[in-house]
């Protein structure tokens, strides 16, 4: 069982990490703010101008618990991790899944499952929507995305069904702001904007994909894949092409609504986010509570679609990993994806 609160977060600017007998230790300003217990961390993120001891480095690398680091928006820098683990066996079949057919249904089933998740998003929203032309849209929009998809089976290369998958992001995203229902002058949302967002919506956005593509890197790493070799997403330095493509059918059903809970429940402010010369940043005030909604999510139960137990949110990530496994190892005819209800 995967502790779901076992990742700890460094918000505060200036942050000094440090190892402290079987604890990180946290100092601000020479101030030592807290200590965590090592055994209950799996994994340490670091947002903005942090800085970590080598001692704790090794220490992290020696304990298995991933350390990376991200800008105060959420992009991804880099991640220190000790010695490989997993089964070498797992990753063979990986690697070799990679470059043949299989890798082929594997893109176009994360993607159709993605397809499926976002239309939900938007019928569900239209379902709860007071307005007349939003309802109209939202529907209107699940409609040509259900058509839409309906070409990813013919689709004979990995380019064919990106370019599939683009076009109906750009449709989902097109009426995206019409599932916003409250605040409409200060959280206006007029296109995807990701490195780095430009309003407080894509800002919302891109922090909770990062959060998610954290989680679902660990999990690949917990099961002995390789996060850096894909199906879908081209694979890249320093790129975790299979977080990246496991998380799409996550994405809309989890952060997507998120994202949207925060705003039409009030829960963060336009004074919660801060205008550059290049593009818009979160407070610390205002990561800390986005944060805490997506822990407090993760706690909540659900019924998996193809294990059929309800089990917590939080854990799907992990679960998924390990189908995934169970597909390349050849127990699987299939890999099943989330399908959300």
């Amino acid at each position: 069982m995967k502790r779901l609160l076992n990742t700890l977060y460094v918000l505060t600017e200036k942050s000094y990490l440090s190892k402290q007998g079987e604890t990180v230790c946290i100092h601000v300003g020479g101030v030592e703010k807290v200590r965590v217990p090592v055994h209950t961390l799996e994994s340490i993120l670091c947002l903005g101008n942090t800085s970590v001891s080598s001692p704790l480095i090794a220490f992290c690398g020696e304990k298995g618990i991933g350390l990376a680091f991200y800008s105060d928006q959420g992009r991804f820098y880099g991640r220190v991790e000790g010695p490989v683990r997993g089964n070498v066996l797992l990753r063979t079949k990986q690697y070799s899944a990679a470059h043949t057919e299989q890798a082929l249904l594997l893109a176009k089933n994360f993607i159709a499952t993605k397809i499926a998740n976002k239309r939900n998003v938007l019928l569900r929203s239209a379902r709860d929507s007071n307005n007349q032309e939003a309802n109209n849209k939202l529907k209107g929009a699940a409609k040509e995305i259900a058509f839409l998809s309906t070409q990813l089976k013919s689709a004979k290369c990995h380019n064919q069904v990106r370019g599939i998958e683009g076009i109906i992001a750009n449709r989902y995203f097109a009426v995206f702001d019409y599932m916003i229902k409250v605040n409409k002058k200060d959280f206006t949302f007029k296109k995807r904007s990701k490195r780095p967002p430009m309003d407080k919506v894509n800002a919302l956005l891109s922090f909770l994909y990062m959060l998610l593509a954290n989680d679902m890197r660990s999990a690949l790493e917990g099961v002995g894949l390789d996060p850096a070799v894909g199906f879908l997403h081209a694979v890249r330095p320093g790129r975790p092409s299979l977080a990246l493509d496991l998380m799409e059918e996550l994405r809309a059903p989890l952060c997507d609504r998120i994202a949207l809970a925060l705003i039409n429940l009030k829960q963060v402010q336009a004074k919660g986010f801060e205008q550059t010369p290049t593009s818009v940043r979160m407070t610390e005030e205002t990561r800390k509570t986005i944060i805490t909604v997506w822990q407090k999510r993760k706690k909540e139960t659900i019924i998996h679609p193809f294990l059929e137990e309800k089990m917590p949110i939080g854990l799907i990530p992990h679960i998924q990993a390990q189908l995934l496994a169970r597909h390349l190892r050849g127990d699987l005819d299939c890999y099943p994806p989330f399908l959300w209800k």
